[in-house]
């Protein structure tokens, strides 16, 4: 049985349908990746599952380890060990970065902030009371953000393109991190339209305008970032708009 399994999802904005009919299975202790180019509905989807107050007026099911979570609240599925790390991370002001992991993480101690900084290439003697505030960069923060996820041991992590805005150290750091999820046994979802994560995956799913294109190994679904047009029902037919390939912005 799949940890999460999305049953005939579609959501509308102002009669607009962004997500369209989607059913798709996530296994238990895997990495999957959801990808498509920009506007396929992929942080929608992430957003959907979250539960985020205005993601919650959907058609079709959620179901977490079988039961339905469609009910609930962002913050009872969270209850249930389902996170979400946005591809902005927020900001905390006056929030030290221990504060900041201990808030969410199961074992509260200052060892667990040095190991999770550990594990994503942070020194904890330098990090440990930095407040989490504009002074840290975009990849620090995405850094501290996964150590918190790290700390906390979700049973389901969705990762919003995790290497946006992001220098190489650190994508490789965040690459080790969820390897190490995935070794601890969380199902990991990749929102990204990176080839390089998507490589991280075990599996993939392949949106275009908000309906499941393709799924299954990635290295076909890499197809589609080497230029390979697939059958898509976008209003856009691939091939035939100005020589444009999927993965563009007409894709």
């Amino acid at each position: 049985m799949p940890i999460l399994e999305l049953r005939d999802i579609s959501f509308m904005v102002n009669s607009t349908g962004i997500l369209n009919s989607l059913t798709m299975e996530f296994w238990e202790g895997y990495v999957h990746a959801v990808v498509g180019p920009n506007g396929a509905g992929k942080s929608t989807l992430a957003n959907v599952i979250m539960g985020l107050p205005d993601y919650r007026h959907h058609e079709g099911d959620i179901l977490f380890e079988g039961k339905s979570i469609k009910p609930l609240n962002v913050d009872e599925r969270a209850r249930l060990g389902i996170t979400l790390a946005w591809q902005e991370p927020a900001r905390f002001e006056g929030l030290k970065v221990s504060q900041f992991i201990l808030a969410s993480a199961r074992e509260k101690n200052k060892g667990e902030v040095d190991r999770v900084l550990e594990l994503v290439g942070l020194e904890p003697v330098r990090y440990r009371n930095r407040a989490v505030d504009k002074t840290l960069s975009g990849g620090e923060r995405k850094r501290i953000e996964l150590a918190s996820i790290l700390a906390m041991k979700p049973r389901l992590v969705m990762l919003d393109e995790p290497d946006s805005g992001v220098d190489i150290e650190a994508i490789e750091r965040i690459f080790e991190a969820i390897a190490h999820l995935k070794k601890e046994g969380t199902t990991v979802i990749l929102i990204t339209h990176s080839a390089r994560v998507l490589e991280k995956a075990d599996h993939a799913f392949l949106l275009c305008s908000g309906m499941l294109v393709d799924k299954g190994e990635v290295g076909r679904i890499l197809e589609y970032f080497s230029g390979k047009c697939l059958p898509c029902p976008h209003k856009n037919v691939p091939g035939l708009n100005s020589g444009r390939k999927a993965g563009g912005e007409n894709a």
